[in-house]
């Protein structure tokens, strides 16, 4: 390594808050336009270290060691000095740009906000300015994108505005924090190479943070592996993700899904710290004999309204779901995938009638959806659940996990004798035990609980009716790859005990290729392509097929 390369040189970089250590003398050095990539899953420390290089920890937190920025540690830093170097030397795209974005301002005004220096009578210079660096990160229509609200545009381009946002001062080093995450695999790779070629450009050193070596793998020079605040590993990216020394790393490289087989288990991150035998791989998943069809979708169509007359009359409408017809056969997993935007969430929901479609029919082992009244329809719902996307937002703060996972007893059986109190309680603590969740937890609130377990909470509360459709609405897409790997374990367990039928919803094709037995792809409402995972892996079809493809990342 070169030492006069080094724009950045870390030594035993600690934090703690209230006396607990949450980082533990790290150290790694960062080279002039070269990208750092700092791995782990949630909790290992890695936004917290970067976040300290930069002033951005509460008052609270103690923080000891040296970073070095040039003649500079940036550790000692007072405000004033942090706010000489935020934005100016370094700057940080965070993991979720809605979030991150003022919703009361326009994207164009929010950038120019970040300029360090912004002579007055100079603002059409100033835009134009904007507008070029707009255009530099790959936006469309950027005049428009600048007097448009975070609301008014896709996921991709807000965190396109968080990089430009970012890049406007030239800054030295960019620290990106789980700026994919939350993507599409499309979206994901363009974002990847958008930020390779703005390095190149500009000389710009990267510090990457994720929990996907998969994604690492396409970015990065050097990588940093943490876990539990530590250092266990690091050296040149193609060192650690060909040979790995430390069980940890292979743990992570070994539970993202494979494409080229079909393990009855995920290898889990636990397995290796363990000691487990993870060496031999079963050969497929065994398959339920399909029979009878459970669920029947005939032409079906949803729109949404986006403009009305002053009576009401409908001016301009969106297709979200666009004349589908398919069937979901009892005891299989069917896989629904496409880019965000596409109608796949959309789709489920009309299934549940959780909104109500515009034409076409749904049945139900040949009832008709459509016909049933609210009552007929609620004495339906037990038979037909759904797990969502964000575990955190579909659980309630204020009432106890266990609560949560009882209250569809209370609501559909509180008039059932033979449903007392005590049986509600007992089934509730033996559905926790079968998805990892331990009883005594059942007074504990979401909050207390990592994403992983608020996602068993999900399944728990879904499963508590014993019913024979699961929606999976993109339930693992924002679980870490090791925590993902148990979800899906436990999914597949449970189908393969209690005969689920699954819908499972997602944009992640390496996940849909282990679960599903059948794949759907979806693209602008519409089913363009269908067909066994081997099949369409191996055959697409489609140019959109062939695209979401090529876009999942390898190592």
């Amino acid at each position: 390594m070169n030492k006069d390369n080094t724009l950045l040189e870390v030594k035993d970089l600690s934090v703690a808050f209230s006396g607990r250590t949450v980082v533990e003398n790290i150290s790694y050095t960062l080279q002039r336009g070269k990208t750092l990539g700092i791995v782990g899953e949630s909790g290992s420390g890695k936004s917290v270290s970067s976040l300290a290089l930069m002033g951005l920890l509460p008052k609270q937190a103690t923080v000891t060691g040296v970073a070095k920025l040039d003649d500079t540690n940036l550790l000692t830093l007072d405000e004033e000095g942090f706010r000489n170097i935020r934005g100016k030397r370094i700057s940080m795209i965070f993991q979720e740009p809605m979030t991150s974005l003022n919703p009361v301002q326009k994207c164009g005004q929010q950038v120019l906000e970040m300029l360090s220096s912004r002579p007055k009578g100079r603002d059409a210079e100033q835009r134009e300015r904007v507008i070029e660096l707009f255009r530099e990160v790959l936006l469309p229509r950027p005049e428009k994108i600048f007097d448009s609200y975070p609301h008014e545009i896709s996921g991709g381009q807000k965190q396109r505005v968080m990089i430009a946002m970012a890049l406007i001062n030239n800054p030295d080093i960019l620290i990106a924090d789980e700026p994919t995450t939350a993507l599409d695999v499309t979206v994901q790779k363009t974002i990847l190479e958008l930020l390779k070629q703005l390095q190149e450009k500009h000389g710009t050193s990267i510090i990457f943070i994720t929990h996907d070596l998969g994604v690492i793998a396409q970015i990065a020079d050097d990588i940093m592996v943490m876990y539990r605040g530590k250092m266990v590993e690091q050296g040149p990216a193609d060192q650690i993700l060909r040979a790995p020394r430390e069980p940890y790393t292979m743990g992570l490289l070994a539970c993202r899904p494979p494409l080229d087989s079909k393990p009855r288990r995920l290898p889990t991150v636990e397995d290796y710290l363990n000691g487990v035998n993870v060496s031999e791989k079963e050969v497929s998943l065994s398959l339920t004999p399909y029979h009878s069809t459970l669920i029947s979708v005939k032409d079906l169509s949803v729109n949404y309204t986006l403009k009305r007359s002053l009576f009401g009359r409908p001016l301009q409408t969106l297709k979200g779901v666009d004349g589908i017809s398919f069937d979901i056969l009892e005891g299989e997993t069917l896989g629904l995938v496409g880019e965000s935007g596409c109608g796949k969430s959309t789709l489920g929901r009309a299934l549940l009638r959780l909104i109500e479609h515009s034409s076409g029919s749904i049945s139900y082992r040949g009832r008709t959806l459509d016909s049933l009244s609210a009552k007929e329809m609620r004495a339906l719902r037990p038979k037909l659940q759904i797990i969502f996307q964000d575990p955190y937002s579909s659980l309630n703060p204020r009432i106890t996990i266990g609560e949560a996972i009882a209250e569809p007893l209370c609501v559909h059986f509180s008039k059932d004798s033979r449903m007392s109190r005590d049986s509600r309680l007992s089934r509730v603590i033996e559905l926790m035990q079968q998805v990892g969740l331990q009883p005594d937890w059942y007074s504990r609130y979401p909050h207390e609980l990592s994403g992983g377990q608020r996602q068993r909470v999900c399944i728990a509360r879904a499963l508590i009716l014993q019913p024979e459709l699961v929606i999976c609405d993109e339930s693992v897409s924002a679980l870490d790859v090791s925590v993902q790997a148990q979800v899906l374990n436990l999914l597949n367990d449970l189908k393969e005990k209690y005969h689920y039928t699954y819908l499972f919803i997602t944009h992640d094709l390496s996940v849909v290729h282990y679960m599903a037995d059948r794949i759907m792809v979806m693209q602008k409402g519409k089913i363009v392509e269908s067909g066994t995972p081997d099949d369409l892996f191996r055959n697409p079809q489609t140019d959109y097929t062939r695209t979401l493809i090529d876009a999942i990342p390898r190592i």
